[in-house]
């Protein structure tokens, strides 16, 4: 059986670290959006006695990951079998689009496809599945669900959907062709003030209400917010320098995603999100004009 997904990658529109256990791990308070740039999963699943996966890679990005069992795709896929006690031989062909160490998420967003594609295949529950996501990766839960927007919580496993309203704006994604470690980039986070991050908590509250009652961009503003962005842009020159070109296109909305290194504006419209793209495109960085993700239905 042959099964084909798309595998959406993500921005967060909003990002506080809320606190830290004594695991070392962070929490977070963030809001999730799917976007329409991502890269395409194909699985063919045969019948077998023995598992065997193998695992092909094409795109612009396929050449720069491993194609062995210690990619996310194959991770994913043994543990799907091992949880349910299935043996299959599956040969997969990721199409890679997404950057790798971008802030994006799309590692994530395949691993979680991969388990949604076999719980189709096998008509298995996909909620039985999220324990294994999580253990794949933080981000890995937030892509099993449906939902285009999620707001997350604790160290991001905390998921709720957000409806959106529409018409929402356009991005522009400006990936200045650079890794930033997200555990470089905690190992000199210093957690903020609690009267702070309250009030930065609550700023996301209005920033949701932006984005379920489909406000005009302007009202999304004051409330998109990145932590970690102070901590990136003083030691990663391109991420800065990408911040600094977006802000001088006239965008009106320009953030950081994740840990970075990818950064982005948001625009009212199509033509005004291609007329900042074309404004940032320059050698030694990569740039994509894309919406939000909806659910086909």
């Amino acid at each position: 059986m042959r099964h084909t997904r798309f595998c959406p990658a993500k921005v967060n529109l909003f990002l506080e670290v809320t606190g830290k256990r004594p695991n070392g791990y962070h929490e977070l308070a963030t809001l999730f959006a799917k976007i329409n740039l991502g890269d395409t999963l194909s699985l063919c699943v045969q019948p077998a006695t023995e598992t065997n996966l193998a695992l092909t890679l094409t795109g612009p990005i396929g050449s720069q990951l491993r194609a062995d069992e210690s990619n996310l795709v194959c991770r994913a896929a043994r543990g799907f079998l091992e949880h349910f006690n299935l043996t299959a031989d599956i040969q997969m062909t990721l199409d890679k689009q997404v950057p790798t160490g971008a802030g994006l998420g799309g590692g994530s967003s395949d691993a979680a496809n991969t388990l949604l594609a076999l719980c189709e295949i096998f008509g298995k529950d996909k909620n039985e599945l999220l324990p294994l996501a999580a253990k794949l990766g933080a981000d890995v839960p937030l892509f099993m669900y449906d939902a285009p927007f999620l707001k997350g919580e604790g160290i991001g496993e905390l998921l709720t959907p957000v409806a959106a309203g529409d018409p929402l704006p356009w991005l522009v994604l400006v990936y200045p062709n650079t890794f930033i470690s997200t555990k470089e980039v905690f190992g000199h986070f210093q957690l903020p003030a609690g009267p702070e991050i309250g009030a930065n908590v609550g700023r996301l509250t209005n920033l949701i209400d932006c984005v379920q009652q489909a406000r005009p961009l302007a009202k999304w503003k004051p409330f998109l917010f990145n932590r970690l962005t102070q901590y990136v842009a003083p030691i990663s020159q391109p991420v800065q320098t990408a911040l600094d070109d977006l802000v001088k296109t006239g965008a009106q909305a320009v953030l950081m995603s994740g840990s970075g290194s990818t950064v982005f504006a948001l625009a009212e419209t199509q033509a005004q999100a291609q007329t900042i793209a074309d404004r940032i495109r320059k050698s030694g960085r990569t740039v994509f004009c894309t919406s939000f993700y909806t659910v086909k239905k």
